[in-house]
């Protein structure tokens, strides 16, 4: 199946081929918007076939020296070279750099502000004084979006102004599309780009763990035969586990991710295991409100 456009009743742009599904929502000049859309799905015909082309390096871990060509692969590379000195491949934030290629045909003149939602990673624009309201959903065990009213609920909200250095929110699991490492359900982080983010929000996930033979986990390649990941253990089921543990794997999550903080290389991030949640900059122990 080739690329796909379509106009979400919503009035959002909603462009899919194979595994990369975008919603885009934009505001601003009518025709500046338009012709953003049509200028992004020029691009977006070429993203697949782009990555493709480099996938065998893609799925190598990242080291000295971009080998990369593609300019999508080369931002993916470059949000996780902060990260090489452990085992990571850029694949870790391909959704966030897809996202980011996508929204720069956004930034023109009459684009007051837009967001391209890569299947939960978003790549924001915001001119001056603009703001964006963006949604966290902790757990996604228990999204059932056809089952709720509209607009659907969520279980906590952030507000990203025009002045804040964020453009990028990304958020990564055990549950979600990708593998982990870890145990959390979500963490969510709030970086530069969104490339910065998805590649931040893997790493914090993966953090987010502590040893219980109770945890069940696979070697990636035998849950899907072309992981990156290769013979890695990746978490497949996480049974309740006692407060006490829950805690020791967040506290381990929450030191990587002051420690990027500190970095700079994220501005905050949000972790949530098992109703338990974390924050940057937040209290020792909260629980998360349902």
């Amino acid at each position: 199946m080739g690329p796909s456009r379509s106009t979400l009743p919503s009035g959002r742009a909603h462009f899919q081929h194979g595994p990369i599904d975008l919603v885009i929502a934009a505001e601003g000049d009518a025709d500046a918007v338009q012709a953003a859309h049509d200028a992004a799905w020029q691009r977006f015909t070429a993203v697949l076939p782009e990555l493709v082309a480099e996938l065998p390096l893609l799925r190598a871990p990242v080291g000295a020296g971009c080998p990369l060509q593609g300019p999508i692969a080369r931002r993916m590379w470059q949000a996780c070279a902060p990260f090489c000195s452990g085992f990571i491949t850029p694949m870790a934030a391909v959704a966030g750099a897809v996202a980011q290629d996508i929204l720069a045909h956004y930034t023109g003149a009459g684009i007051a502000r837009a967001w391209v939602n890569n299947g939960g990673d978003i790549a924001i624009h915001l001119a001056t004084d603009q703001q964006v309201r963006v949604g966290l959903w902790a757990d996604l065990a228990r999204f059932r979006p056809g089952a709720s009213t509209h607009p659907l609920p969520t279980d906590a909200q952030f507000t990203i102004a025009a002045a804040l250095p964020v453009r990028g929110v990304a958020t990564s699991g055990w549950r979600g599309r990708s593998f982990s490492l870890g145990i959390a359900d979500s963490v969510t982080v709030l970086a530069r780009d969104a490339a910065a983010a998805d590649a931040a929000a893997t790493v914090i996930a993966n953090a987010v763990d502590v040893p219980d033979a109770r945890i069940a986990r696979r070697p990636a390649n035998q849950v899907k035969d072309d992981s990156d990941l290769g013979e890695r253990l990746v978490t497949v089921a996480v049974p309740p586990l006692p407060a006490a543990l829950v805690d020791q794997a967040l506290q381990a999550g929450l030191q990587r991710a002051e420690a990027l903080r500190t970095e700079g290389l994220i501005w905050h991030a949000a972790l949530v295991c098992q109703d338990r949640w974390r924050s940057t900059g937040g209290a020792a122990e909260q629980r998360l409100v349902q």
